[in-house]
Order: structure tokens, then sequence, then C-alpha cells
């Protein structure tokens, strides 16, 4: 039996279409409504067979849903929000997938009706990849799911919403919306950040061609270029609806470069040494916690899916 009689996914990028794909492989739903506003990316959906109907108007495809996932940039939840309430039923379970906690649920909730679940959520997965194409059904394997209940949370809704993500793949977790944006700040929007500063002052550097930089890129920098090539739409809309989380972080890192930067102009290299050591430790911790795979990567791996 499905989960849920109908689910809808407002929103059909990487998240959204990875969502589509295992609902479809885990049967989780009898009804599988797509909406977004842009027609060629529903058209695209339609095409790779994503849904069972396929709707521009957001209202309309809400309607009679048991379970509905908004995947869209953080700074357009408050608008979606607005959109869909008034077709939203008594008893369905809102949610979202956001980066951000705090922002989405002060944009969304004043539009939630009374008798409507409202559970925020974020699924921490995700590649450099967007578009319905970019979507794969194991992309949430092992990787975990952080809810942020508001109070007064129904736990039986809770439950459910959790057991679908279970279904999907996750891991759980709960945090409260401050903790979870602080948590988000250092391990996601930072590094994503830093991505996309550095390799800007690489592209911006007189004294090295774009070609050089392509051609003698080693593994360090071409990650860089992973985080980079996200989109750029949803990364503004983080960095804007988590500034405070973000700018604290800032600091924090600015602190440690400084540090980091007096190590080297001083030659301190037992200090750089134990930097490297403890740094190395987490990155052991993060295999230990199945979180990644020890495996080598030169940048020439065949494999099916891109990196999380």
């Amino acid at each position: 039996m499905p989960l849920f009689d109908k689910i809808a996914l407002v929103g059909i990028g990487l998240i959204g279409s990875s969502l589509a794909r295992v609902i479809r492989r885990e049967g989780l739903a009898g009804h599988i409504a797509v909406a977004t506003r842009s027609a060629s990316t529903l058209k695209r959906a339609e095409e790779l067979g994503l849904g069972d109907s396929y709707l521009a108007d957001l209202g309309e495809a809400v309607a009679d849903a048991d379970l509905v996932i908004v995947s869209v940039p953080v700074g357009s939840s408050g608008k979606v929000a607005e959109e869909i309430a008034p077709r939203l039923k008594k008893g369905a379970i809102v949610t979202d997938v956001g980066s951000t906690k705090r922002s989405v649920i002060a944009q969304m909730q004043p539009h939630i009706p009374a008798g409507v679940h409202f559970i925020p959520g974020h699924p921490l997965a995700g590649t450099e990849k967007s578009g319905p194409d970019a979507g794969f059904a194991e992309l949430f394997e092992n990787r975990w799911c952080i809810f942020t209940p508001l109070p007064g949370t129904d736990p039986a809704a809770l439950e459910k919403l959790s057991e679908f993500w279970r279904r999907c793949g996750s891991n759980i977790d709960t945090m409260d919306p401050e903790h979870h944006d602080m948590v988000l700040a250092i391990v996601s929007h930072l590094p994503h950040i830093i991505a996309y500063n550095i390799v800007g002052t690489a592209d911006d550097l007189e004294t090295v061609t774009k070609s050089e930089v392509i051609k003698y890129a080693a593994s360090g920098f071409r990650d860089f270029t992973r985080l980079a090539a996200s989109d750029p739409t949803m990364w503004r809309d983080v960095c804007l609806h988590n500034k405070d989380a973000i700018l604290e972080m800032l600091a924090r890192f600015s602190e440690d470069l400084a540090l980091l930067q007096r190590a080297i102009r001083w030659g301190e290299g037992e200090k750089l040494f134990e930097i490297f050591t403890r740094t190395r430790g987490v990155r052991r911790s993060i295999i230990e916690a199945g979180q990644e795979v020890d495996v080598p990567d030169f940048g020439r791996q065949a494999v099916e899916h891109p990196p999380r």
C-alpha cells in the first residue's frame, strides 16, 4: 500500500526529481503531482515520466494531496506557501527541503492554514547539478534528513513524514531551527562560499590564464570548482536567508585563517603539523560515520552518479 494517496512535488529540480524517482521506485504514493512555474522544466519532467500529472498552477497541484514537498530556492518559499495555502486539504502534511530553516519558517508558517501539518525539513543530499535531469533515486541513501518541528507539531504526522524519508533511504534527526542554521553554516554554506571565492580569485588573477587554471588543476582546485558549479540562485538565497549564521562562521574562519597565516609566516612547523594532523582526523571521522568512502579520487572515477 502506498504511504500517501497523493504526493505533490512543488519544484522539480535535483531534489524534486530525485524524490519523484524514489517515490516511484518504492511505491510511496498512488499519484505524483509535479508542479513548477517553468513551462520548459514542466515539459522536461513530463518527458522523463517523473509524475502522473503536471501542472503550472501550484494550487491545483496540491489540491487533495496528502503530502506536499516544496523544493524551491528558499527565497521563494513564502510566495509558494501563499499560493498553495487556499487549496491545501485538512490533515495534509506540508514540508520543504530548504537549507535554511528560520527564514523558511518565517516565510511559510503565516500562510499555512489551521488543520494542516507544517513540518520544516532539510535532506542533506545534493550534487552540483540542477534540473529534472540531474535527479536519481539513490540520492538520499544513508544521508541525513533533519526536521525542525514547530511547537505543537502532531507526533503522528511527524512519524509519518519520518517514515517517508526513511523509505527514501535517509537517516532522521531533529533540531531547533537556530541550531540547524548554525550547523549548516559551517558544514555546507561556508564551504560553498569559500569555493566560489577561491575559484573567482583564480579566474581574476591576471598572471594566470584560464587555460592554465584548467590545464594544471590539481585535485584540490578541481574539488573547489565542483562546489562552485552549484546552482547560483539557490546559493544566492542561502546567503541572504542565513546571513547571521554565515557571517558568524566567516568571522571564525577568518580568525583561524589569520592564525594559519602567522604560522606560515614565522615558520612554525610544529603548529602547522598539529593543525594538519587534527583536520586529517576529521576526514577519517566522516568516513567512519559513513558519509564518505575511503577510496582514492583522482578525478577519473567512472561512477554512475556524481558525488554528493
